[in-house]
Protein backbone atom coordinates (compact mmCIF):
# COMPACT_ATOMS: atom_id res chain seq x y z
CA UNK A 1 0.00 0.00 0.00
CA UNK A 2 1.47 3.39 -0.97
CA UNK A 3 1.93 6.14 1.59
CA UNK A 4 -0.75 8.29 -0.05
CA UNK A 5 -3.29 5.49 0.35
CA UNK A 6 -2.20 4.41 3.81
CA UNK A 7 -4.40 4.76 6.86
CA UNK A 8 -1.82 7.02 8.48
CA UNK A 9 -1.87 9.51 5.61
CA UNK A 10 -5.69 9.50 5.46
CA UNK A 11 -5.86 10.15 9.19
CA UNK A 12 -3.58 13.17 8.79
CA UNK A 13 -5.63 14.59 5.92
CA UNK A 14 -8.96 13.88 7.61
CA UNK A 15 -8.04 15.90 10.70
CA UNK A 16 -6.33 19.02 9.28
CA UNK A 17 -6.61 21.04 12.50
CA UNK A 18 -4.99 18.38 14.65
CA UNK A 19 -2.36 17.68 12.00
CA UNK A 20 -1.55 21.38 11.66
CA UNK A 21 -0.87 21.68 15.40
CA UNK A 22 1.44 18.64 15.36
CA UNK A 23 3.27 19.93 12.28
CA UNK A 24 3.59 23.35 13.92
CA UNK A 25 5.12 21.80 17.07
CA UNK A 26 7.57 19.80 14.97
CA UNK A 27 8.44 22.86 12.91
CA UNK A 28 9.07 24.91 16.06
CA UNK A 29 11.31 22.20 17.48
CA UNK A 30 13.39 21.94 14.31
CA UNK A 31 13.47 25.72 13.82
CA UNK A 32 14.98 26.26 17.24
CA UNK A 33 17.45 23.38 16.99
CA UNK A 34 18.55 24.32 13.46
CA UNK A 35 18.69 28.06 14.10
CA UNK A 36 20.47 27.68 17.41
CA UNK A 37 23.00 25.17 16.07
CA UNK A 38 23.68 27.34 13.02
CA UNK A 39 24.10 30.43 15.22
CA UNK A 40 26.60 28.67 17.50
CA UNK A 41 28.54 27.32 14.51
CA UNK A 42 28.62 30.77 12.88
CA UNK A 43 29.79 32.49 16.07
CA UNK A 44 32.63 30.00 16.47
CA UNK A 45 33.49 30.37 12.79
CA UNK A 46 33.58 34.15 13.19
CA UNK A 47 35.97 33.92 16.15
CA UNK A 48 38.31 31.58 14.25
CA UNK A 49 38.18 33.96 11.30
CA UNK A 50 39.01 36.94 13.53
CA UNK A 51 41.96 35.08 15.01
CA UNK A 52 43.32 34.13 11.60
CA UNK A 53 42.81 37.62 10.12
CA UNK A 54 44.60 39.31 13.00
CA UNK A 55 47.17 36.65 12.24
CA UNK A 56 49.99 37.87 14.49
CA UNK A 57 51.25 37.00 17.94
CA UNK A 58 52.00 40.61 18.87
CA UNK A 59 50.73 44.02 17.78
CA UNK A 60 52.78 47.16 18.47
CA UNK A 61 50.94 50.50 18.43
CA UNK A 62 51.49 54.01 19.84
CA UNK A 63 51.03 54.04 23.61
CA UNK A 64 48.61 56.97 23.35
CA UNK A 65 46.33 54.87 21.12
CA UNK A 66 45.88 52.21 23.81
CA UNK A 67 44.65 54.81 26.30
CA UNK A 68 41.74 55.80 24.09
CA UNK A 69 38.38 54.10 24.56
CA UNK A 70 37.90 53.65 20.81
CA UNK A 71 41.15 51.70 20.31
CA UNK A 72 39.64 48.22 20.71
CA UNK A 73 36.57 49.33 18.76
CA UNK A 74 38.81 50.24 15.86
CA UNK A 75 40.91 47.07 15.94
CA UNK A 76 38.19 44.54 16.70
CA UNK A 77 35.01 46.19 15.43
CA UNK A 78 36.34 48.22 12.52
CA UNK A 79 35.18 51.65 13.66
CA UNK A 80 36.96 54.09 11.30
CA UNK A 81 39.99 55.75 12.91
CA UNK A 82 43.74 56.17 12.76
CA UNK A 83 46.86 56.70 14.88
CA UNK A 84 50.55 57.05 14.04
CA UNK A 85 54.04 56.62 15.47
CA UNK A 86 57.52 57.26 14.12
CA UNK A 87 58.55 54.57 11.66
CA UNK A 88 62.06 54.28 13.13
CA UNK A 89 60.42 52.12 15.81
CA UNK A 90 60.23 49.38 13.18
CA UNK A 91 64.02 49.34 12.75
CA UNK A 92 64.55 49.17 16.51
CA UNK A 93 62.13 46.28 16.99
CA UNK A 94 63.65 44.27 14.12
CA UNK A 95 66.84 43.84 16.17
CA UNK A 96 65.03 42.26 19.12
CA UNK A 97 65.70 38.54 19.48
CA UNK A 98 62.86 36.06 18.96
CA UNK A 99 61.09 37.71 16.02
CA UNK A 100 60.24 35.42 13.11
CA UNK A 101 58.09 37.75 10.95
CA UNK A 102 57.49 41.47 11.15
CA UNK A 103 55.39 43.81 9.01
CA UNK A 104 53.73 47.21 9.27
CA UNK A 105 50.27 48.56 8.55
CA UNK A 106 49.07 52.09 7.92
CA UNK A 107 45.58 53.23 8.97
CA UNK A 108 43.38 56.03 7.66
CA UNK A 109 39.65 56.72 7.92
CA UNK A 110 37.63 58.33 5.17
CA UNK A 111 36.16 61.71 6.09
CA UNK A 112 32.60 62.12 7.33
CA UNK A 113 31.45 64.27 4.43
CA UNK A 114 32.46 66.05 1.28
CA UNK A 115 35.34 63.99 -0.03
CA UNK A 116 34.33 60.39 -0.05
CA UNK A 117 31.78 58.00 -1.40
CA UNK A 118 31.51 56.36 2.03
CA UNK A 119 32.90 56.50 5.57
CA UNK A 120 35.27 53.57 5.73
CA UNK A 121 38.37 52.23 7.43
CA UNK A 122 41.35 52.32 5.06
CA UNK A 123 44.17 49.85 5.74
CA UNK A 124 47.55 50.00 4.03
CA UNK A 125 49.83 46.95 4.06
CA UNK A 126 53.26 46.04 2.72
CA UNK A 127 52.94 43.20 0.18
CA UNK A 128 56.62 42.34 0.56
CA UNK A 129 56.53 41.60 4.29
CA UNK A 130 52.84 41.15 5.11
CA UNK A 131 51.81 37.79 6.58
CA UNK A 132 48.25 38.59 7.81
CA UNK A 133 46.36 40.23 4.94
CA UNK A 134 48.28 38.88 1.94
CA UNK A 135 47.35 35.16 2.45
CA UNK A 136 43.69 36.17 2.70
CA UNK A 137 43.97 38.44 -0.36
CA UNK A 138 45.41 35.62 -2.48
CA UNK A 139 42.16 33.69 -2.03
CA UNK A 140 40.38 36.31 -4.15
CA UNK A 141 43.02 38.35 -5.99
CA UNK A 142 46.45 37.29 -7.23
CA UNK A 143 47.67 40.53 -8.83
CA UNK A 144 49.64 43.44 -7.39
CA UNK A 145 48.05 46.68 -6.25
CA UNK A 146 49.23 49.86 -7.97
CA UNK A 147 48.86 53.47 -6.87
CA UNK A 148 45.29 54.17 -5.70
CA UNK A 149 44.21 50.61 -6.50
CA UNK A 150 42.34 48.78 -3.77
CA UNK A 151 40.55 45.67 -2.61
CA UNK A 152 37.25 45.97 -0.76
CA UNK A 153 35.67 43.92 2.00
CA UNK A 154 32.86 41.54 1.13
CA UNK A 155 30.08 43.62 2.71
CA UNK A 156 30.83 46.78 0.73
CA UNK A 157 28.64 47.61 -2.25
CA UNK A 158 31.58 47.91 -4.63
CA UNK A 159 32.99 45.59 -7.28
CA UNK A 160 35.99 45.25 -9.56
CA UNK A 161 36.17 48.23 -11.91
CA UNK A 162 34.19 50.58 -9.66
CA UNK A 163 35.62 53.91 -8.52
CA UNK A 164 35.53 55.34 -4.99
CA UNK A 165 36.77 58.82 -4.16
CA UNK A 166 38.87 59.40 -1.05
CA UNK A 167 40.28 62.85 -0.26
CA UNK A 168 39.93 64.07 -3.85
CA UNK A 169 41.71 61.00 -5.21
CA UNK A 170 39.91 58.54 -7.47
CA UNK A 171 40.64 54.98 -6.41
CA UNK A 172 39.94 51.89 -8.52
CA UNK A 173 38.50 48.68 -7.06
CA UNK A 174 40.54 45.71 -8.27
CA UNK A 175 38.69 42.96 -6.44
CA UNK A 176 36.29 41.92 -3.69
CA UNK A 177 37.59 39.82 -0.82
CA UNK A 178 36.14 36.65 0.65
CA UNK A 179 33.76 37.12 3.56
CA UNK A 180 35.25 36.79 7.04
CA UNK A 181 32.28 37.61 9.27
CA UNK A 182 34.39 40.32 10.99
CA UNK A 183 34.90 44.08 10.71
CA UNK A 184 37.38 43.39 7.87
CA UNK A 185 34.37 42.91 5.58
CA UNK A 186 33.69 46.67 5.69
CA UNK A 187 37.26 47.89 5.22
CA UNK A 188 39.34 48.93 2.20
CA UNK A 189 42.86 47.61 1.55
CA UNK A 190 45.63 49.42 -0.36
CA UNK A 191 49.39 49.58 -0.49
CA UNK A 192 51.03 51.68 2.20
CA UNK A 193 52.24 54.15 -0.43
CA UNK A 194 48.63 54.75 -1.54
CA UNK A 195 47.49 55.41 2.02
CA UNK A 196 50.37 57.84 2.60
CA UNK A 197 49.45 59.70 -0.61
CA UNK A 198 45.82 59.91 0.55
CA UNK A 199 46.93 61.23 3.94
CA UNK A 200 49.02 63.96 2.26
CA UNK A 201 46.06 64.94 0.08
CA UNK A 202 43.78 65.00 3.13
CA UNK A 203 46.19 67.29 5.02
CA UNK A 204 46.66 69.62 2.04
CA UNK A 205 42.90 70.01 1.61
CA UNK A 206 42.33 70.48 5.33
CA UNK A 207 40.05 67.43 5.56
CA UNK A 208 42.27 65.77 8.17
CA UNK A 209 44.04 67.51 11.03
CA UNK A 210 47.77 67.66 10.33
CA UNK A 211 49.63 64.73 11.89
CA UNK A 212 52.89 65.08 13.79
CA UNK A 213 55.55 64.37 11.20
CA UNK A 214 55.86 63.63 7.52
CA UNK A 215 53.49 60.78 6.47
CA UNK A 216 56.51 59.07 4.86
CA UNK A 217 58.20 58.79 8.27
CA UNK A 218 55.14 57.39 10.08
CA UNK A 219 53.45 54.05 10.55
CA UNK A 220 50.36 52.91 12.47
CA UNK A 221 50.88 49.35 13.58
CA UNK A 222 53.64 46.74 13.62
CA UNK A 223 52.65 43.06 13.53
CA UNK A 224 54.99 40.36 14.79
CA UNK A 225 55.11 36.57 14.74
CA UNK A 226 57.40 35.01 17.31
CA UNK A 227 60.10 32.48 16.37
CA UNK A 228 60.19 28.96 17.79
CA UNK A 229 61.89 28.72 21.14
CA UNK A 230 60.49 32.05 22.25
CA UNK A 231 57.16 33.07 23.71
CA UNK A 232 55.03 36.10 22.78
CA UNK A 233 55.23 37.27 26.40
CA UNK A 234 59.04 37.32 26.31
CA UNK A 235 59.22 39.28 23.05
CA UNK A 236 56.42 41.62 24.12
CA UNK A 237 58.18 42.42 27.40
CA UNK A 238 61.45 43.05 25.57
CA UNK A 239 59.75 45.49 23.18
CA UNK A 240 58.04 47.39 25.99
CA UNK A 241 61.31 47.69 27.91
CA UNK A 242 63.54 48.76 25.03
CA UNK A 243 61.16 50.92 22.98
CA UNK A 244 59.63 54.13 24.28
CA UNK A 245 56.28 55.59 23.28
CA UNK A 246 54.80 52.32 22.07
CA UNK A 247 52.82 49.46 23.56
CA UNK A 248 53.22 45.80 22.56
CA UNK A 249 50.03 43.78 22.97
CA UNK A 250 49.35 40.08 22.59
CA UNK A 251 46.55 39.69 20.06
CA UNK A 252 45.07 36.78 22.02
CA UNK A 253 44.54 39.17 24.94
CA UNK A 254 42.70 41.56 22.62
CA UNK A 255 40.19 38.96 21.55
CA UNK A 256 39.80 37.32 24.96
CA UNK A 257 36.80 39.54 25.66
CA UNK A 258 35.21 38.59 22.35
CA UNK A 259 35.91 34.92 23.05
CA UNK A 260 34.29 35.26 26.49
CA UNK A 261 31.21 36.91 25.03
CA UNK A 262 30.99 34.22 22.37
CA UNK A 263 31.30 31.43 24.93
CA UNK A 264 28.55 32.97 27.04
CA UNK A 265 26.29 33.43 24.01
CA UNK A 266 26.92 29.84 22.90
CA UNK A 267 26.11 28.48 26.37
CA UNK A 268 22.87 30.47 26.54
CA UNK A 269 21.82 29.34 23.07
CA UNK A 270 22.75 25.73 23.86
CA UNK A 271 20.80 25.80 27.13
CA UNK A 272 17.74 27.22 25.38
CA UNK A 273 17.97 24.57 22.65
CA UNK A 274 18.03 21.75 25.22
CA UNK A 275 15.25 23.28 27.35
CA UNK A 276 12.95 23.93 24.40
CA UNK A 277 13.76 20.55 22.87
CA UNK A 278 12.72 18.77 26.09
CA UNK A 279 9.63 20.95 26.42
CA UNK A 280 8.64 20.24 22.81
CA UNK A 281 9.03 16.49 23.31
CA UNK A 282 6.91 16.68 26.46
CA UNK A 283 4.19 18.59 24.59
CA UNK A 284 4.33 16.12 21.70
CA UNK A 285 4.00 13.20 24.14
CA UNK A 286 0.88 14.79 25.62
CA UNK A 287 -0.52 15.54 22.17
CA UNK A 288 -0.01 12.02 20.82
CA UNK A 289 -1.35 10.48 24.05
CA UNK A 290 -4.54 12.59 23.89
CA UNK A 291 -4.98 11.76 20.21
CA UNK A 292 -4.49 8.04 20.88
CA UNK A 293 -7.09 8.12 23.66
CA UNK A 294 -9.60 9.78 21.32
CA UNK A 295 -8.99 7.09 18.70
CA UNK A 296 -9.24 3.98 20.92
CA UNK A 297 -12.39 2.79 19.18
CA UNK A 298 -10.79 3.26 15.76
CA UNK A 299 -7.82 1.13 16.81
CA UNK A 300 -10.11 -1.48 18.38
CA UNK A 301 -11.97 -1.84 15.07
CA UNK A 302 -8.66 -2.30 13.27
CA UNK A 303 -7.83 -5.13 15.70
CA UNK A 304 -11.23 -6.76 15.06
CA UNK A 305 -10.61 -6.52 11.31
CA UNK A 306 -7.45 -8.55 11.73
CA UNK A 307 -4.71 -6.00 12.28
CA UNK A 308 -1.98 -7.12 14.62
CA UNK A 309 -0.82 -5.14 17.65
CA UNK A 310 2.32 -4.27 15.71
CA UNK A 311 0.29 -2.93 12.78
CA UNK A 312 -1.84 -0.75 15.08
CA UNK A 313 1.24 0.70 16.72
CA UNK A 314 2.72 1.20 13.26
CA UNK A 315 -0.20 3.43 12.24
CA UNK A 316 0.65 5.88 15.04
CA UNK A 317 4.38 5.75 14.34
CA UNK A 318 3.86 6.35 10.60
CA UNK A 319 1.71 9.37 11.37
CA UNK A 320 4.42 10.66 13.71
CA UNK A 321 7.10 10.20 11.05
CA UNK A 322 5.08 11.98 8.34
CA UNK A 323 3.98 14.85 10.59
CA UNK A 324 7.45 15.27 12.14
CA UNK A 325 9.19 15.13 8.77
CA UNK A 326 6.88 17.72 7.21
CA UNK A 327 7.17 20.04 10.21
CA UNK A 328 10.95 19.55 10.48
CA UNK A 329 11.54 20.42 6.82
CA UNK A 330 9.45 23.59 7.22
CA UNK A 331 11.22 24.54 10.46
CA UNK A 332 14.71 23.90 9.07
CA UNK A 333 14.08 25.93 5.91
CA UNK A 334 12.67 28.89 7.87
CA UNK A 335 15.58 28.73 10.35
CA UNK A 336 18.19 28.83 7.58
CA UNK A 337 16.43 31.76 5.88
CA UNK A 338 16.18 33.70 9.16
CA UNK A 339 19.85 33.14 10.03
CA UNK A 340 20.97 34.10 6.51
CA UNK A 341 18.92 37.30 6.57
CA UNK A 342 20.13 38.28 10.04
CA UNK A 343 23.79 37.29 9.64
CA UNK A 344 24.96 40.91 10.05
CA UNK A 345 23.02 41.49 13.27
CA UNK A 346 25.62 39.79 15.49
CA UNK A 347 28.56 41.87 14.26
CA UNK A 348 26.59 45.13 14.08
CA UNK A 349 24.49 44.96 17.26
CA UNK A 350 26.46 42.66 19.56
CA UNK A 351 30.05 43.25 18.36
CA UNK A 352 30.51 39.52 17.84
CA UNK A 353 32.09 38.05 14.70
CA UNK A 354 29.62 35.92 12.77
CA UNK A 355 30.69 33.78 9.82
CA UNK A 356 28.17 31.43 8.25
CA UNK A 357 29.53 28.02 7.24
CA UNK A 358 29.60 26.91 3.60
CA UNK A 359 26.36 25.91 1.88
CA UNK A 360 27.34 22.24 2.05
CA UNK A 361 27.88 22.50 5.82
CA UNK A 362 24.55 24.30 6.25
CA UNK A 363 22.79 21.52 4.32
CA UNK A 364 24.49 18.82 6.38
CA UNK A 365 23.66 20.59 9.64
CA UNK A 366 20.04 21.13 8.56
CA UNK A 367 19.67 17.50 7.49
CA UNK A 368 21.04 16.40 10.85
CA UNK A 369 18.58 18.56 12.79
CA UNK A 370 15.70 17.28 10.64
CA UNK A 371 16.70 13.70 11.51
CA UNK A 372 16.95 14.60 15.21
CA UNK A 373 13.53 16.27 15.13
CA UNK A 374 11.92 13.29 13.38
CA UNK A 375 13.46 10.94 15.94
CA UNK A 376 12.11 13.19 18.71
CA UNK A 377 8.63 12.99 17.18
CA UNK A 378 8.86 9.20 16.96
CA UNK A 379 10.02 8.96 20.57
CA UNK A 380 7.14 11.18 21.65
CA UNK A 381 4.63 8.97 19.86
CA UNK A 382 6.18 5.63 20.85
CA UNK A 383 4.64 5.68 24.34
CA UNK A 384 1.13 6.20 23.01
CA UNK A 385 1.81 3.61 20.28
CA UNK A 386 2.85 1.06 22.90
CA UNK A 387 -0.20 1.73 25.07
CA UNK A 388 -2.51 1.58 22.08
CA UNK A 389 -1.15 -1.80 21.02
CA UNK A 390 -2.09 -3.18 24.45
CA UNK A 391 -5.75 -2.06 24.43
CA UNK A 392 -8.49 -4.52 25.34
CA UNK A 393 -10.51 -4.62 22.11
CA UNK A 394 -13.70 -6.07 23.62
CA UNK A 395 -13.73 -3.60 26.51
CA UNK A 396 -13.26 -0.58 24.21
CA UNK A 397 -16.05 -1.69 21.86
CA UNK A 398 -18.43 -2.27 24.80
CA UNK A 399 -17.65 1.24 26.08
CA UNK A 400 -18.60 2.55 22.66
CA UNK A 401 -22.03 0.95 22.97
Amino acid sequence: MSVLKSISYKNIVRRPGRSFILILLSALLCFLVTGGSLAITSLKGGLLSLKSRLGADIMVVPYEATTKTDFSNMILQGNPGYFYMNRNVLDKIKNIEGIKEISEQYFLASAKAGCCSAKLQLIGFDPETDFTIRPWVKESYTGDLGQFEMLVGNDLNAFAGDELTFYNKRCIVKGKLKKTGTYLDTAVYMSIDSIKALLKSAEESGMVKAVKGNPDTLTSCILINVAEGHTPLEVMSEINIKTRGVEAIQTKDMISGVAGQLESASKIIGFLIIAIWLLSIFILVLAFTMIANERKKEFAILRVLGSSRKMVAGVILKEAVMVSFAGSIIGAVIAVIVVLLSSNVSLTNFDLPFLLPDISEILILSAGTVVVSVIAGCLASSLSAFKTSKIDTALILREGN
